[in-house]
């Protein structure tokens, strides 16, 4: 059996894995380093399996696949599948610690779990699997998940996509396929989750919505977004269960409250890391566009804050009055702008409370200074890096970025 991965990352280096596990006579061409023309232009007529990388457009070929395509083929137990723009692994992560508080034998896989096929060989019919779905993922599905999530929508990943409307259409996958007997939950303050809801023919559950004070309470996430992806995770879960997400939380009140209280928020995403001569320390760096940072912004609205922001912009800075505007907010007391994007901002815009940095240590060192200007005793004083912008104009990648950011926080001395 001849196999051409397209890519060679994680999900593809899992798609060799598994293919060497499960069939003798696999033989791998890989394809790695390439722009999309060369894809294109390939003659891929003697390949059996082509496995194709998130990142890599659909070629239209009959024996084309990828790790999610696949997967969704072979795996034996139901499928909990989340999509949306931002909030999809805080989202996940929520769904496996409440289905783990109620013992289910649940799986976290997708962009913040383990490469789905690493997982297949250990599914049961009783098993249930939490899938974090970007659009990239979804882009080729030919079957939706028992249960889909759809969180808000708004343009990404454009550099990629040919347009808005082929981001979108990727991510109706997540449910145009699924049938009545299905679950579709979707964000109801958001046209274009809404429009993506009806066009399943699956039962619908509408979020945010209320929840009782003590549930409420031990959310530990920071963020009106944190409780409205919370409301999403109860949804799915009660769905898996076949109830209401009112039955559910009246039913398993307590594993609910057990299982936020095992929860731990992702890495990078609004991640408190320390307080420090009474600062506190926020690494926001999974913010690459300018709505996360709005989110991340709303979150503090009663604190000063000392923003980092910067890096490379997705949108040949199209979006950087958008970035100017979300600067405004009240409660941002001084900017520290880094990246190619932090000095496009200062060039566009005057402001008294811009700091231009050439460094991850300097932008540190000097909101860190900035801060503790600022400290005062009626109000908390926060630093947050969400650098509305990607990382790789200074990093391999936005891990990278938010691993060096952590470790120069905790490198931080007191006085």
């Amino acid at each position: 059996m001849k196999i051409a991965l397209l890519g060679y990352g994680k999900e593809g280096k899992s798609a060799e894995k598994y293919c060497q596990n499960h069939f003798k006579d696999a033989e791998f061409d890989i394809f790695e380093n390439f722009n999309p023309q060369e894809i294109n232009q390939r003659n891929y007529s003697s390949y059996d399996i082509i496995f194709r990388s998130p990142s890599v457009p659909p070629l239209g070929l009959p024996q084309e696949s990828s790790v999610t395509k696949y997967f969704f083929e072979k795996c034996p137990c139901p499928i909990i599948g989340v999509t949306g723009t931002k909030g999809k692994g805080t989202t996940c992560s929520f769904i496996k610690a409440l289905l783990d508080a109620e013992n289910q034998d649940a799986y976290l896989v997708g962009n913040i779990g383990n490469p789905a096929l690493d997982e297949l060989d250990e599914l049961k019919p009783s098993s249930v699997v939490v899938y974090e779905l970007s659009s990239f993922q979804l882009w080729d599905l030919e079957k939706s998940p028992h249960i889909a999530v759809i969180g808000h929508l708004e343009p990404d990943h454009l550099n990629v996509h040919k347009d808005y409307q082929d981001y979108l259409n990727a991510k109706s996958h997540v449910c145009c396929y699924q049938s009545e007997n299905d679950y579709c939950i979707f964000y109801q303050n958001n046209p274009e989750s809404v429009k993506l809801a009806d066009s399943s023919p699956a039962q619908k559950i509408a979020f945010p919505f209320a929840l009782p004070d003590d549930i409420k309470s031990a959310i530990s996430l920071p963020g009106e977004h944190n409780f409205n992806n919370f409301t999403a995770a109860v949804a799915a879960v009660a769905s898996y269960k076949n109830i209401s997400p009112d039955a559910y939380l009246s039913e398993s009140k307590n594993e609910i409250i057990k299982g936020l209280k095992n929860f731990k928020g992702l890495p990078h995403r609004l991640e408190f890391l320390r307080e420090l001569n009474g600062i506190k320390y926020y690494d926001d760096n999974f913010s690459t566009n300018p709505s996360s940072t709005r989110v991340a912004v709303k979150a503090f609205p009663d604190d000063n804050l000392v923003i980092i922001v910067g890096g490379r912009d997705k949108t040949n800075n199209e979006d950087l009055p958008e970035i100017h505007e979300i600067l405004q907010s009240p409660n941002i007391k001084k900017i520290v702008l880094l990246g190619e994007s932090g000095h496009e901002l200062a060039k566009r815009y005057q402001d008294n409370r811009f700091t231009i940095v050439e460094s991850l240590e300097e932008a540190i060192n000097t909101a860190k200074t900035l801060a503790e200007s600022l400290n005062t005793s009626d109000k908390n004083t926060i630093v947050l890096m969400s650098p509305s912008a990607a990382s790789f104009d200074m990093f391999k990648n936005v891990y990278d970025r938010g691993d060096q950011f952590k470790n120069l926080i905790s490198s931080l001395t007191a006085k």
